[in-house]
């Protein structure tokens, strides 16, 4: 169950968003940044986004990570991961990101990555860091055979504002296993509830069915 959870009814899980709502019915990941942080968010994850790499507070960054994941309301590491589409040296965003997982091995928490066009490299991260830990593509945009290869390597995949603008996404989704899903708003501006109304009907199921799925596997990979 959820940290901060007084009552023992399921919530809707909102696996990654920027936006801090404090509504009851929502069990809300919010995304912070080592260097950016508020104390007022009661759950969330932190880590290094490819796009903000500072190599000038990297070590205070990592630092600030490294005491905030042995804290109860870290419950993950990111968003992190790597982007081939940004003019951040490549070579330096893996060096970030493998030293953040590198965190992992005296804790180990669920990751939460962004990935854009480097899905190979992201399972290589992976293999190598020797973790077990729970690794979550957030904001999972590609076909059915990019989602198999991240599957058959024990990714989590959780789809939001593209699974509501790219229609043929919804195909992807249905295919997806359910024990694999979750679901999340990140920066856009449709409610969550929007998102799990639209991927239940992706799977041709209740909103309620949809809300049962993402919150047993919510159970299930951040323990």
């Amino acid at each position: 169950m959820c940290y901060f959870c007084e009552n023992n009814y399921m919530q809707f899980v909102n696996l990654h968003t920027h936006f801090y709502t404090n509504s009851d019915s929502i069990l809300e990941i919010v995304n912070q940044y080592p260097n950016e942080f508020s104390e007022e968010i009661p759950l969330y994850s932190i880590g290094i986004h490819p796009w903000h790499i500072n190599e000038e507070r990297l070590n205070d960054d990592l630092k600030i990570i490294k005491e905030k994941l042995s804290l109860n309301e870290c419950i993950a590491l990111g968003e992190c991961g790597l982007d081939k589409r940004i003019d951040k040296i490549y070579s330096a965003q893996t060096d970030v990101f493998e030293s953040q997982l590198d965190l992992l091995h005296e804790i180990s928490k669920p990751v939460i990555l962004h990935c854009v066009a480097s899905f190979d490299e992201v399972i290589s991260c992976k293999k190598n860091s020797g973790l077990t830990s729970p690794f979550i593509i957030h904001g999972f945009s590609k076909n059915v055979q990019v989602a198999r290869q991240l599957l058959n390597q024990d990714f989590y995949l959780s789809f939001g504002k593209y699974l509501l603008r790219n229609p043929e996404l919804g195909e992807v989704f249905q295919q997806i296993p359910n024990e694999k899903i979750f679901l999340e708003t990140d920066t856009i501006a449709e409610s969550l509830e929007e998102v799990y109304t639209f991927a239940a009907k992706c799977k041709n199921i209740s909103i309620e069915e949809m809300k049962e799925i993402v919150w047993k596997n919510y159970q299930t990979v951040f323990k």
